[in-house]
């Protein structure tokens, strides 16, 4: 189209123009048109450039408009978190600043004194020796078991058991009603615990051989914590040694218990007994000795309160007790493979056939009725006793020594026959 155009600039009408003429058209040809269609057509090459020219400029500016956006948005959007940030810093502070005075001030969620339901989960507790209601209900709250110690303490007071509750791990629920709580402590089966059962007349010895089983851990740990008479709480009475002092009886064992601890509970218990039965302290041990002679040497119920009177019969007549158990307690074995120079060994300490009055400690672990024997000794003049059956325990007492070598010739009798 320039072509044709140019062409038809070059011969317009046949005949040639001047140069000035030229020079004319082309002045008011240019000026006029300089924004019309045709000469945008007749100079198209030069438009093209100038467009050429101005869009970097608007491209550059457009995408700097652009950038600036982006920045602006993204330090709203900084501003925002950070405001955000900041309120919810704030709300946690006056939460916990000023939680206590929204929340009753111990703890529970919302305003909420009690909880509803039959709660859920679990978790472990642990209540004290010691422990008053008050204590509980602070453990409780704290465990998240309770909503508030108010509502613990109202139904503590509401419980007329509650009073009873042993201290020891408890398995609880989580968020129940303090009523509920209440009731679970109670219960036996809410303890995290196991049993010891320990009977009566065993020796410290064998009391701690069924700790180490119990406990599953060896003999030898057993063994330190009764040589330290302070750890597990033996009293000044006995002397530092244990024997006599361990009480028997069936116990709770915690998860965490250590040998220290349960032979704790032992003595505590011993301790207890003869505070509960109104023993004076400076005669606990002599009590302890004599009744733990009548555990070993009575079978039956009936005969403990008669072997008690017989041992203070021969005390009042400066006797030798004679008694087989301490003899054997002092060799290592038992009573019935005892033998004849056994008992004229003198070295024995424990030898009541050498040596005049009581033996020098405790030879087991009496129990209750045992120590009753001896603080209530049974009315009667017996020096001796033997037991003639030694399936049944039958023992017969005697005043005099013939009577006495006629019921050891009934023993005598019943060996031969059960070829003992």
């Amino acid at each position: 189209m320039l072509q044709w155009r140019a062409g038809g600039l070059r011969a317009t009408h046949g005949r040639r123009w001047s140069d000035a003429h030229v020079t004319n058209s082309q002045t008011e040809w240019w000026a006029p048109v300089e924004r019309s269609d045709e000469v945008s057509d007749l100079f198209a090459g030069d438009t093209r450039v100038a467009t050429a020219e101005r869009k970097p400029s608007r491209s550059r500016g457009r995408a700097k408009q652009q950038r600036e956006r982006k920045r602006r948005r993204r330090r709203s959007i900084w501003v925002l978190v950070v405001a955000t940030l900041m309120v919810a810093g704030a709300a946690y502070v006056v939460v916990e600043l000023m939680g206590g005075l929204f929340q009753g001030g111990d703890g529970q969620a919302a305003g909420v004194e009690d909880y509803t339901g039959v709660g859920h989960g679990a978790v472990e507790v642990v209540i004290k020796p010691g422990d008053t209601g008050a204590d509980m209900a602070a453990t409780l709250v704290e465990a998240g078991v309770v909503a508030t110690a108010k509502a613990f303490n109202e139904a503590f007071a509401a419980n007329p058991q509650a009073a009873s509750i042993q201290p020891g791990t408890y398995n609880l629920l989580l968020e129940q009603p303090a009523a509920d709580a209440v009731v679970a402590l109670l219960n036996p089966s809410s303890r995290v615990s196991f049993s010891l059962g320990i009977p009566e007349g065993l020796t410290v010895s064998q009391i701690a051989t069924k700790i180490s089983e119990k406990l599953a851990i060896p003999i030898e740990e057993v063994n330190a914590a009764l040589a330290d008479p302070a750890a597990i709480g033996l009293p000044a009475e006995a002397n530092n040694n244990p024997e006599g002092w361990l009480f028997p009886a069936t116990y709770d064992i915690e998860p965490n218990a250590t040998p220290a601890s349960v032979l704790s509970q032992m003595t505590a218990q011993t301790v207890a007994v003869l505070t509960q039965k109104g023993v004076p302290q400076d005669q606990w041990a002599t009590v302890l000795n004599k009744a733990s002679m009548v555990e070993r040497e009575a079978r039956l119920p009936e005969d403990r309160p008669k072997v008690a009177r017989a041992i203070e019969n021969r005390l009042a007549k400066e006797m030798k007790l004679d008694v087989d158990a301490t003899v054997a307690y002092g060799l290592g074995k038992p009573g019935t493979g005892l033998t004849t120079a056994d008992m004229e060994d003198a070295s024995n300490p424990y030898n009541t056939y050498r040596h005049l009055g009581l033996p020098p400690t405790p030879i087991a672990s009496p129990g209750a009725a045992s120590i009753d024997a001896v603080l209530a000794p049974a009315e009667g003049d017996w020096l001796f006793w033997v037991a003639v059956n030694l399936d049944t325990g039958e023992t017969l007492f005697a005043s005099t020594y013939d009577d006495h070598l006629a019921n050891v010739a009934q023993l005598r009798a019943w060996q031969e026959a059960n070829s003992q």
